[in-house]
């Protein structure tokens, strides 16, 4: 595969506390998303936050490595719902971290029993960069479940 580079940036106006900004794509120019930090905080009132747009790039980043690993395994998918719930707390001395990532996989799957949908979830884990990432500092959870399929 050959390096990946992608570009976005957010324009922000005004303090912290009362201001607001746009975060861009723009790699691709496929999306421009309000964020406020009280959005961020509280009631995301339609604006998006960075822990949102991570969990969207890790249920990105992990459907595309199981969907790999279930071809590999010569059980191609059907159809794939992938979930994943970032979760950021204070911890300590530290102030707020990133603590962890909980993925839901379910697929439709011929030919495929769920113990292997199972070890092709995990296997999908460990191929995944931003699981790689984000377990670096945070505990990632896996649940796969087969629907359909065998």
């Amino acid at each position: 595969m050959p390096r990946i580079v992608r570009d976005a940036e957010i324009v922000w106006e005004g303090t912290t506390a009362r201001g607001s900004g746009v975060v861009s794509a723009l790699s691709s120019g496929s999306f421009a998303l309000p964020t406020t930090i009280a959005s961020r905080v509280g009631d995301p009132e339609g604006k998006t936050s960075p822990e949102e747009l991570l969990a969207a790039a890790h249920a990105s980043c992990y459907v595309t490595s199981l969907g790999s690993e279930l071809a590999r395994a010569g059980t191609p998918p059907e159809r794939m719902e992938v979930h994943c719930r970032i979760t950021m707390d204070e911890v300590g001395d530290l102030g707020h971290l990133v603590v962890a990532s909980a993925i839901t996989a379910r697929g439709v799957v011929p030919g495929c029993d769920q113990s292997a949908f199972a070890r092709a979830a995990e296997d999908a884990h460990l191929a995944c960069p931003l699981s790689t990432l984000i377990k670096a500092s945070a505990t990632v959870t896996i649940d796969a479940v087969l629907e359909g399929g065998s």
